[in-house]
């Protein structure tokens, strides 16, 4: 049954095999509960543990039966937190069912698999919103900056996104006859540490894993499309990326609409290589003037005796994204209004991140189609 207006939404957890941050931002926000985990039969071993452990978790079933759990337990919204390749399929499938769509990033590393999705959500008339953070403190000043013409006419945007996380042995470390790092066994090592954003049988580089953050911010400040992009990417620091022949470091130039310039810099640039998560900024010039913007602030610093190594000082606070997302989506419903990051402008950024991983390697401009 679709959810009207006021109601509270039971949720489906459409397979969790990332960490959990998605299903725990919907379940932040009190008009939305988690009901049910559900996911194919056929899928292997440790997706099933995944999906087991997140359900005793939050003690709900777990269904091995997708459709199953949408007609039995009376759902409107499907959660999408699974490898990054079978994104698109379980959304469309969830939204054939008449269900609202909150999904993970990225939305696909296929136009053509968004295209299907765009589809789906028009058809069935339901909302979707790709997970996000465009409502972190910062990136809401910023935007009420442009939008009260603080520094005039937008002319050009620029967004440094670097992750201050490792990706296993560092680039040089295999030895001759080693065999190549395996991306899947990789991305599931990696689970302990967090450092598994590209989850799945296929390999993806960093501005597929990460390029919806800074091209979100990019799409939000500016309201343009990108038209066409000339990019630069390499495997500079991790041998995983650089045996499955994907970036972990990226620098795009994008010609937009409006005759707006903006650009990006991305990359996963190791755990050593910042005291915090990462140099994280938007630059913006207008007639008027220019802003820079620090995605982290406000932030704490926090040191004690004994603290581990690992842990960062510098800690953000004033955050309210989740809610902020889910409150965004039940406004959305509410009001059949469109979410901050719907459908189709998830099918926008993954075409633009297509092009440029096409740019990156042929070293011409590209359309974005």
């Amino acid at each position: 049954m679709s959810a009207r207006p006021n109601d509270r939404c039971r949720c489906a957890v459409l397979s969790v095999v990332k960490h959990a941050y998605v299903p725990n931002g919907v379940a932040s926000h009190p008009r939305f509960e988690l009901v049910v985990v559900a996911d194919d039969a056929d899928q292997p071993d440790w997706v099933h543990e995944r999906n087991q452990l997140y359900a005793d978790q939050n003690d709900i079933p777990y269904v091995r039966d997708v459709e199953k759990a949408i007609r039995d337990f009376d759902v409107q919204v499907g959660v999408v937190s699974s490898e990054a390749e079978r994104h698109c399929d379980l959304s469309v499938r969830a939204a054939n069912a008449g269900l609202h769509v909150v999904q993970d990033k990225p939305m696909s590393i296929s136009v053509s698999e968004c295209d299907r999705l765009v589809e789906a959500v028009v058809c069935n008339n339901v909302k979707f919103l790709m997970w996000n953070r465009n409502f972190l403190p910062a990136l809401i000043h910023a935007h009420q900056a442009v939008t009260d013409g603080t520094i005039g006419q937008l002319f050009a945007i620029h967004v440094d996104f670097y992750f201050a996380k490792d990706s296993g042995p560092q680039k040089g470390s295999r030895q001759p006859g080693d065999p190549p790092i395996n991306w899947l066994e990789r991305q599931i090592e990696a689970h302990a540490d967090g450092s598994d954003g590209g989850v799945g049988c296929e390999p993806m580089g960093e501005l597929q894993i990460e390029g919806i953050y800074p091209l979100a911010y990019i799409r939000m400040l500016t309201g343009v499309d990108v038209k066409r992009v000339f990019a630069r990417t390499t495997a500079h620091f991790h041998q995983a990326n650089v045996d499955n022949d994907v970036d972990d470091l990226a620098t795009v130039t994008l010609e937009m609409d409006g005759g707006v310039t903006g650009s990006l810099c991305i990359g996963r640039i190791g755990a050593a290589s910042h005291p915090d998560i990462g140099e994280i900024k938007v630059h913006m010039l207008g007639s008027e003037g220019a802003l820079v913007i620090s995605e982290a602030r406000p932030e704490v610093s926090i040191h004690y005796r004994g603290q581990p190594a690992t842990e960062f000082r510098n800690r953000r606070v004033g955050i309210d994204n989740d809610y902020l997302l889910m409150d965004d989506l039940a406004n959305a419903i509410d009001n059949a209004r469109p979410t901050i990051l719907d459908a189709i402008a998830g099918r926008a950024i993954t075409a633009t991140v297509a092009a440029a991983v096409e740019s990156g390697k042929s070293a011409e401009v590209v359309e974005v189609c």
